[in-house]
């Protein structure tokens, strides 16, 4: 309640919406791993139980205390005090790596434009051809001006947008945004060397 102009949510997200946010995003069999927006770790929890044994995870937070929480309690995944649209992507992955798939928790609805797209222009180059940009978005403020803002801004920088079912058992309820930078809307080496020399 402290944090909820960062935070965004008034509770964790269900066990049921992490299962569905984990299963969009490939999370299983991905290589590379991408949270944006840890939380109190409702999603990073799943994704621990699904990744490989040689996957490698990157968690990052505004919130330094869920952070350090993060940090004691999965050992082996990163996790960084970062904000999303200034993190050293390229640190993390190495020379002409990206991420498998990103998992995102922002509360994207709660952010003014020039903020959703700064985010989704950092992170969204740094997503592998074919791999998955999830999101989710509770039902009815989805339909408020800044999230069909931000529904049109995602759907503008990718390929494919489709949405899942809505989980009720949410709090609010919510469903989840899968994009897909394949083709066309993929980010070239260009973009990707260029953010990696700033």
């Amino acid at each position: 309640m402290l944090n909820w102009k960062t935070t965004g949510a008034i509770a964790p997200s269900s066990p049921e919406l992490a299962d569905l946010i984990v299963a969009t995003a490939g999370v299983a069999k991905a290589r590379t791993i991408l949270e944006l927006g840890t939380g109190t770790g409702a999603f990073t929890q799943r994704i621990a139980e699904v990744m490989g044994k040689e996957a490698r995870y990157l968690g990052i937070d505004l919130n330094e205390g869920f952070v350090e929480r993060l940090r004691a309690r999965f050992d082996r995944m990163n996790f960084e005090s970062v904000a999303a649209q200034e993190c050293d992507f390229a640190a993390f992955l190495g020379e002409g790596n990206r991420f498998d798939c990103i998992v995102s928790g922002l509360p994207w609805a709660a952010f003014p434009q020039g903020l959703q797209e700064s985010i989704l222009d950092q992170v969204l180059p740094w997503l592998e051809p074919g791999g998955k940009f999830v999101t989710f978005a509770y039902a009815g403020l989805h339909l408020l001006p800044s999230g069909r803002r931000f529904r049109t801004l995602l759907k503008g920088r990718c390929v494919e947008l489709e949405t899942t079912k809505t989980v009720l058992s949410n709090l609010p309820p919510a469903f989840v945004y899968s994009a897909s930078v394949t083709g066309a809307g993929a980010a070239s080496n260009a973009a990707i060397n260029s953010r990696s020399r700033r």
